[in-house]
């Protein structure tokens, strides 16, 4: 099961393992806070891939698109994360104040639809 987070909201013990899924440090965050039991930044969007996206919702179809074929060439490491889903809660724990234009939500749809062997049509 997979769960998305603000950064900045307060850890719950429902969270279950929490991952950072950023590839920046949550600006402002300290370590304590946050209480992260993993950083997976190799799973953010490549630097180029942010920086062209820049948060803005009007992307957001596109941005989807490019970072679904930057996670299928990381496929081992999503496979990783989605094994770790079928055994406990993951909370994928993102910066971004926009909770449904950013990475963690491309990743939590790719993550679902392996464990259920379906594309969802918002990803199509």
């Amino acid at each position: 099961m997979f769960k998305l987070k603000r950064a900045y909201a307060e850890a719950q013990k429902s969270d279950g393992v929490r991952v950072l899924v950023e590839r920046l440090w949550p600006r402002g965050l300290s370590k304590d806070k946050a209480a992260l039991d993993s950083w997976m930044k190799e799973l953010a969007p490549s630097p180029g891939l942010r920086q062209w996206f820049g948060h803005d919702p009007k992307k957001f179809a596109l941005f989807r698109e490019r970072y679904r074929q930057e996670l299928a060439e990381n496929d081992e490491l999503v496979d990783e994360l989605r094994r770790l889903g079928t055994r406990a809660t993951v909370t994928l724990v993102y910066g971004s104040r926009d909770e449904q234009h950013n990475a963690a939500v491309v990743l939590k749809d790719v993550l679902e639809e392996k464990a259920s062997g379906t594309r969802s049509r918002s990803g199509a």
